[in-house]
């Protein structure tokens, strides 16, 4: 069996289908991947193309494990719009073919998008993960992700509602970055308020 990591920059028929394939069984079975329902091929088509025109500008990278070939599993990070948040990215979509599942995939495609996310120079990751996929949180939990907040009951799935558990993974920042917190002091600051 032969395991490897693709990372497309342009759209193409086997990309648009495989990662179509993945998505739609995924969601079939109920995962927690942004689809009520297994989508169509009109729905994912343009949603990789959008991915991948971030891909070319460097605001993204969109990691396909392939087995023997074939696209098994998926993920990527996608640097938020904003100017004062260049420096993070979310990470979004991983996921594994059901018929692909126990061979690795996820941790392998997590820990690469990690690699490539130092590389183009993000200080942060965050993430958002459904709160009943416990396998999950754990591996993003082994691979340095941390919970920072949690919204209870906020997702909705027809009838029932899952807690949305956010998380972040603090990748390192530059020598010269100075960092705040919540210190008073510095731009944007404004005094407490005594009643």
């Amino acid at each position: 069996m032969a395991i490897e990591l693709v990372w497309p920059e342009k759209t193409d028929e086997d990309v648009l289908a495989g990662v179509h394939r993945v998505l739609h069984a995924v969601v079939e079975l109920g995962g927690a991947v942004g689809y009520l329902a297994p989508p169509a091929r009109e729905s994912t088509d343009p949603w990789v193309e959008s991915v991948l025109a971030a891909v070319r500008a460097g605001d993204a990278a969109l990691a396909l494990a392939t087995v023997d070939g074939t696209i098994e599993a998926m993920g990527l990070w996608r640097r938020d719009g904003e100017p004062v948040f260049r420096h993070s990215a979310d990470l979004g979509k991983i996921m594994a073919h059901p018929a692909a599942r126990g061979l690795g995939l996820g941790r392998l495609v997590v820990s690469a998008l990690i690699d490539s996310a130092r590389r183009a120079g993000l200080e942060n990751l965050r993430l958002g993960v459904r709160g009943n996929n416990h396998g999950a949180i754990e591996l993003y939990e082994e691979l340095g992700f941390r919970e920072w907040g949690r919204l209870p009951n906020s997702i909705e799935v027809g009838d029932e509602r899952f807690d949305d558990v956010r998380m972040y993974l603090d990748l390192g920042k530059a020598p010269h970055v100075v960092s705040h917190g919540a210190a008073p002091g510095g731009p944007g600051s404004s005094p407490r308020r005594r009643g």
